[in-house]
Parts: C-alpha cells; structure tokens; sequence
C-alpha cells in the first residue's frame, strides 16, 4: 500500500494537492440504504475551508462537493462513493522563488528524499489542502454512526498558546461554533483570538490543543492487540499535517497519579454497566467501554511564515527563504472538523468490523 489509503472495513482514498484542480476521495464499505446528498457534507467543508474569517488562510475556495458514483435516489447503493471538491483560488506563482529551497517545518526536504522530486506549489501533497478529502469522507462516516448507533462527534479548541478554555459542561456544536476560534469557552476565545491576531501582526504562528469527543459509542468497538480502537484514533490524528501529540482521557497527567487514583471504578446504571469516571477516556483494552471517548491531539506552529529564515537548496547550499502565499497563522480553527473526521472515520470503520463479528 503507498499510503494513501485509510481503514479495513470503511476505507477511504484520497488524491489531490494543495495547487491541484481538485481533491478527491472515494469512500469503499458504506453500507447500502444511508440516507445521502451533498448537503449532509457541505456543512462540514465550510467549517473546514480557508476564507472564513480574518484569522485563517485567506485563499478562497468555495469547496463545494459533487458526489459523482456510490449514490442514487438520494441514497447509497453498497457501491463505492466518490466525491471531487474542486480547487479555484490557486495562487502557484507565489511558491516560484522557493522552487529549489526547502521551507523550514515543511515536508519539502523529506519529500525530496523520499520520492526524488517534489511538487512545490503550496506544498503539494504535504499541504493541509489534502484534508479537505477527509471531511468530506468524515461527514458520510458521521452520518453513518448517527444512523446506526447514535454517535456522534465533537471537537473544539482548549488552547491556543498559553491561552488555555476553562471546560466544565457537555460542548455543543452551537457553543463550537460562536466563535471564529472554535472554542466554547467565550472569555477565552477572546484571548486566543488576539493572541492569533497579535502574531499574525508580528508575521509568525502559534499552536494549541484540540480536544475531541465522541459520544453514543457501544461498548465493544476495538480489535486488539494491534488494531486497538486507541490504537487507531492515535494513528488517524497523527495522520493529521502539524499534528505532534496526541493523549486520551486523563493523558500524561495519569503519569503523575496513583492507580487508586486513575482507576474509574464500575458502577451499575440504567440496567448496564458505566464508570463513575472517565480517565480512560472511553477505551480500556483498546476496546470502547461505552463511556465518552475522549481525545487530544497538539498541533504545532504553523509552519510557513512571511519572514526572513535560514535554510538551504536542493544543492546543500545555504540561503534565506521567505515563503509568500496565503497561510493561518494558527492552525486550530480549521483543523477542528478534520480531528472530528478522522475520529468519526475510525469509529464507523469499527463499527462495521465489529457488526462481522457480532452481527
């Protein structure tokens, strides 16, 4: 496999760049019968795309998505669903003068090493573009686990530099989305946003934390031991461009606990069995518990910036970069619906892997 492609049993496949005519995935696995249009995938994509308020890349892209196989009388028929989302605000000539240089932070030089060449317009495949696929596939996932057991996925913005949201109650999407940051905290969606503004200004980036949550998961979903459900969210968030870290539950603060301490001990509830907490963060085993999964992932600085920095070419030869274009100066904003579906991706492929074992 050359990497491109994403599950077991809900598999998806991407292909495009960032200064590409288009992205496009196909999505193989859906079951038949799910409910679909372009609708269920635009609200998803304009949460994701550029040009959505002063704080993010300023490069325009409608992003509309044309589902063109997979699909018919508004539903889906077992086969595999293609969706294209066309690029038209490509701006190839700002990336000219660094043709021969590699960015610092950036995939050029790695991609060089790996493949001998590399497309440097934007990025190429190694551009935050790519994602655009993933959401569009991650809004058909979100449907599906909606559908088939009440699942449901939400991310938001905890931290933006030192600027961290105080979150004490159940997030909803409508608290997500009140600020251009994504953070449902209001007092510090303030603060992150002029602090993304002030360095900005100051021709940087900063990075921050994102935390996902699914909620509605069966207990059950997981294949250990090398598919662990924690296993494979951890892959699907690294998959993630920028993406540097990711915990569940408690994270690396359980480092510094006693097991009497970190163990959430089971109780009885509504005729099932829950926990009565959640610093596992909804996976023991690497299977799901049925409690709240719960997930982090640390996104560094954005890594392309219009100030003056020393690098080399493709020569070895030192010299300065300054890499012009269109690019967030924090990267949090946009990247919360493509943590969302990445999480939903896996959890739908999860889902149908274990409905073979269990019907």
């Amino acid at each position: 496999m050359s990497g491109n492609s994403f599950g077991e049993r809900f598999v998806v496949t991407t292909a495009g760049e960032s200064h590409g005519p288009a992205n496009v995935v196909i999505v193989d696995g859906c079951p038949p019968g799910l409910p679909l249009d372009e609708e269920d995938l635009r609200g998803d994509l304009a949460r994701r795309r550029p040009g959505q308020s002063r704080i993010v890349s300023q490069r325009l892209e409608a992003d509309e998505p044309e589902i063109l196989s997979g699909v018919f009388e508004g539903v889906t028929t077992g086969t595999p669903i293609a969706v294209l989302i066309r690029s038209q605000d490509q701006k190839s000539q700002d990336y000219d003068a660094i043709r021969d240089k590699y960015r610092p932070g950036h995939a050029d030089f790695t991609y060089d090493a790996k493949y001998g060449r590399r497309d440097h317009r934007g990025g190429g495949r190694a551009s935050a573009r790519e994602t655009v696929a993933r959401v569009a596939a991650g809004a058909i996932a979100k449907k599906l686990i909606a559908t088939a057991f009440g699942g449901s996925v939400i991310g938001y913005v905890v931290r933006v530099g030192d600027v961290v949201a105080s979150i004490t109650e159940p997030v909803t999407l409508e608290a997500v989305e009140q600020s251009p940051v994504r953070c449902p905290d209001p007092e510090a969606a303030a603060r992150m946003q002029a602090l993304i503004e002030e360095v900005r200004k100051d021709q940087d980036s900063i990075g921050g934390v994102a935390e996902v949550v699914a909620t509605g998961v069966p207990a059950g979903l997981g294949e250990p031991v090398f598919d662990k459900l924690k296993a494979d969210l951890a892959k699907a968030l690294c998959s993630i461009p920028a993406v540097v870290g990711v915990e569940f539950g408690a994270g690396f603060a359980a480092a510094a606990m006693r097991g009497s301490q970190h163990n959430d001990l089971f109780v009885p509830e509504g005729g099932g069995v829950v926990t009565a907490d959640n610093r596992h963060g909804g996976t023991l085993g690497g299977i799901s518990s049925g409690m709240p999964i719960v997930l982090r992932a640390a996104v560094k600085p954005t890594s392309s910036l219009p100030r003056a920095q020393a690098t080399v070419d493709r020569d070895g030869a030192p010299t300065t970069i300054v890499t012009t274009g269109r690019h967030d100066p924090c990267l949090l904003p946009r990247f919360v619906p493509v943590a969302e579906a990445m999480v939903a991706l896996v959890l739908a492929d999860h889902w149908l892997r274990q409905r073979a074992i269990r019907g």
